[in-house]
């Protein structure tokens, strides 16, 4: 049964090269390495909510919950051997503190019998207090290497998060904005996962430099696939 999940999951997914390596962009936005029994995830700003609460707004404070859910999807569907997720995996560097006792049982079975690597990010610099798992600042599989930020220079193999892209087109005068990976071949950037988090399209200037004009994609997220699209058909917005 797991295998004929896991081929599922692949069949709505999107196939892509990167760098050499084969990687399947996930309609729920994690990525998922066959060749390593890797999967990465970014952005997931557990805690949102409650930080947000803490400053005196009113707001549900139930992301975290549907966040883990996601998750635990993606992970049953393509059983890794690894799990990385890519910064910003708490909203700040208390959020791990603030997790009530259920999802932090639920994050530690999901974390069970696979390695388990935490990159730091700019919300979340330190280790999560009291979890288990690997704090790094990058880690390396392969020809690819994985980190929080985006590098300023040209990096073959980066796969990173922190600009939370998404894509806008127009077609037949509908205009779609979808949250997506953006790559070129020889780096992806990937979407946030956190049910609170927002998206930067990817033509802001914030992505200036980081791809290859002529190679870059997009590949949006549907309900139940990728949708792959080239730069060409790219809309600010």
């Amino acid at each position: 049964m797991t295998a004929v999940h896991r081929a599922n999951a692949i069949a709505a997914a999107g196939l892509v090269g990167l760098a050499g390596e084969c990687a399947v962009c996930d309609p729920r936005g994690v990525l998922y390495f066959p060749d390593f029994g890797l999967l990465a995830v970014s952005d997931l700003h557990l805690e949102k909510g409650s930080a947000i609460a803490r400053r005196g707004a009113l707001i549900p404070p139930y992301d975290t919950v549907a966040t883990l859910a996601r998750l635990a999807e993606a992970v049953a569907d393509y059983q890794p051997r690894t799990v990385v997720s890519l910064g910003d995996s708490f909203h700040d560097g208390w959020g791990a503190e603030r997790l009530p006792l259920p999802f932090r049982q639920r994050l530690e079975v999901l974390m069970t019998g696979r390695d388990w690597f935490w990159v730091t990010g700019n919300h979340d610099p330190d280790a999560p207090a009291d979890l288990p798992g690997e704090t790094v600042r990058e880690l390396a599989f392969g020809s690819l290497i994985l980190r929080h930020e985006p590098s300023g220079t040209y990096v073959e193999g980066e796969v990173a998060g922190h600009l939370h892209p998404c894509a806008r087109i127009v077609q037949r005068g509908r205009s779609v904005r979808r949250r997506c990976f953006a790559g070129d071949g020889s780096r992806m950037i990937m979407p946030a996962f956190g049910a609170y988090t927002g998206s930067l399209n990817v033509l802001d200037r914030a992505y200036r430099g980081l791809f290859r004009h002529e190679t870059l994609m997009a590949y949006m997220l549907g309900a139940d696939r990728v949708f792959a699209m080239p730069g060409s058909m790219l809309r600010p917005g």
